[in-house]
């Protein structure tokens, strides 16, 4: 087995314990209104909105996902108007701020980013507010993602002497099949169990899991995709666990999934628009190992997708052995 090599950071982790569950309408509801500003500035006032780091994260966290776009513009380019608070140096021999600042204000003066903006900007606004951030760089399982190579960044936060993780990039929408980016909060990637939050991250840096055992990186890589409906459905088991398969025309692919979470349907299909109307479902109840076979037909492609309750909820990979068929002599 090989293993992927990294530099250990030096600053000891203490593991994920769970937050006590806060309500934070309150704070939601307050941060949509307030407008862009200077970094410290806008960190000051975020800041006010809570009384304990936890409550002041959040409203870092939540004014980002209600204010900042992700790029999809060609070229880096984004449709919004520069706001005019933030001008590059005149004087080049000016001494320039830290990076991490200066692509933060480049970030609000444009109102667009992309994965490395949006972590930057929540961690100096956590500096301004005086609570520990750290930008996380690693792997992500995105459909454009290439194997070994670094292709996105979160953050960690440490808040009550722990550390936990989101995802400010991911919690504040996605891009749409036409490039349009739709914003649409979720909250899942809002200091994410650990457990759960490797599934779909994986950092440079094995320690930034925060798991006691976390997964080589071959295993993450090796696993199928997931999608919305994974998390929707709550899914805490299933298989095949790898995301790869090799079958033959003739096979029986079993394909078992247990979720935390009441399904109403669990089906495959070779597409990931399907027509369910010709597909054999189950209707489980909650908790329960759900169970289905699939056939591997001449016609079978290259990919198999499997849906929980209509919505998409894992993609495997199918290296379809196609039998060869000898000319007579």
């Amino acid at each position: 087995m090989k293993f992927f090599l990294v530099i250990l950071f030096f600053l000891p982790l203490r593991f994920y314990s769970q937050v006590g569950q806060t309500n934070f309408y309150a704070i939601d509801s307050k941060v949509g209104s307030m407008p862009i500003a200077k970094t410290d500035e806008l960190a000051k006032q975020l800041a006010s909105l809570g009384k304990t780091d936890h409550e002041k994260v959040r409203a870092i966290f939540r004014w980002i996902t209600e204010h900042i776009d992700y790029n999809v513009m060609p070229g880096g380019r984004g449709k919004k108007k520069p706001h005019s608070f933030y001008n590059e140096p005149d004087d080049s021999n000016a001494a320039l701020p830290p990076l991490d600042e200066r692509i933060a204000a480049k970030v609000l003066n444009t109102g667009v980013a992309f994965c490395d903006g949006y972590s930057r900007l929540f961690k100096i606004l956590c500096d301004h507010a005086g609570i520990k951030a750290e930008v996380i760089y690693g792997y992500a399982r995105i459909n454009n993602n290439r194997r070994f190579a670094v292709n996105h960044s979160w953050n960690s936060v440490f808040i009550d002497s722990s550390w936990y993780l989101l995802d400010v990039t991911w919690a504040s929408g996605f891009v749409s099949y036409g490039n349009e980016y739709i914003r649409q909060y979720n909250d899942f990637y809002f200091l994410t169990p650990p457990a759960e939050f490797i599934r779909e991250h994986y950092p440079e840096d094995p320690q930034w899991t925060l798991l006691k055992d976390p997964p080589v990186y071959r295993e993450f890589a090796q696993s199928p995709f997931r999608y919305s409906g994974f998390v929707k459905a709550g899914v805490s088991s299933y298989f095949p666990a790898k995301g790869v398969i090799d079958v033959s025309v003739g096979d029986t692919i079993l394909l078992e999934l247990k979720a935390r979470k009441e399904i109403s349907n669990f089906f495959v299909s070779d597409s990931p628009v399907p027509d369910t109307a010709q597909l054999t479902k189950i209707s489980p109840t909650s908790g329960e190992k759900l169970v289905l076979k699939y056939n591997i037909a001449t016609a079978t492609g290259e990919w198999l997708y499997v849906f929980c309750n209509e919505e998409l909820a894992l993609r495997y990979k199918l290296n379809v052995k196609k039998e060869i068929v000898k000319a007579n002599d």
